[in-house]
């Protein structure tokens, strides 16, 4: 599946839950829950992402060309957040990553879900995920 294929099919999971704010947050919630435990080590200062208001850890790794990322957060939804760019960006080229347009954001109204201070947050979340996606691509092509 492309990356526009998954944000697509994150589309209309949310298009069922319609304009239902309280049981939109709680899907976001349950999202996090599915994310695969982080390691205690990998929580550290230097895996924090800055610029979001909850504590959110981020690493990445590469394998045969392809980025993977491992994140958790100290809060549910944060950590929903996450899962959800997790799923578009994990296991993609850095290409791919660099070049990804994050449509679904908008088009599922998650500005509106969130709140601007958890805005600012996901946008933090996708720099960082890019940052990590350009520098395995310089250290690909070095």
């Amino acid at each position: 599946m492309s990356i526009q294929d998954i944000q697509n099919e994150i589309i209309n999971e949310f298009s069922i839950l319609g304009d239902d704010r309280e049981s939109t947050i709680y899907y976001i919630m349950e999202l996090g829950n599915k994310l695969p435990e982080m390691p205690d080590s990998h929580k550290s200062e230097e895996n924090i992402i800055k610029g979001c208001q909850s504590k959110v850890w981020l690493t990445a790794s590469e394998e045969n060309n392809k980025i993977n990322y491992l994140a958790d957060s100290n809060t549910d939804i944060t950590k929903g957040l996450i899962s959800l760019l997790i799923r578009v960006l994990s296991g993609r080229s850095p290409e791919e990553i660099i070049k990804a347009d994050l449509d679904f954001i908008g088009k599922i109204g998650m500005g509106n879900i969130i709140g601007s201070q958890r805005s600012n947050g996901l946008a933090a979340m996708i720099k960082q995920m890019k940052m990590y996606a350009i520098a395995y691509q310089a250290k690909l092509n070095a």
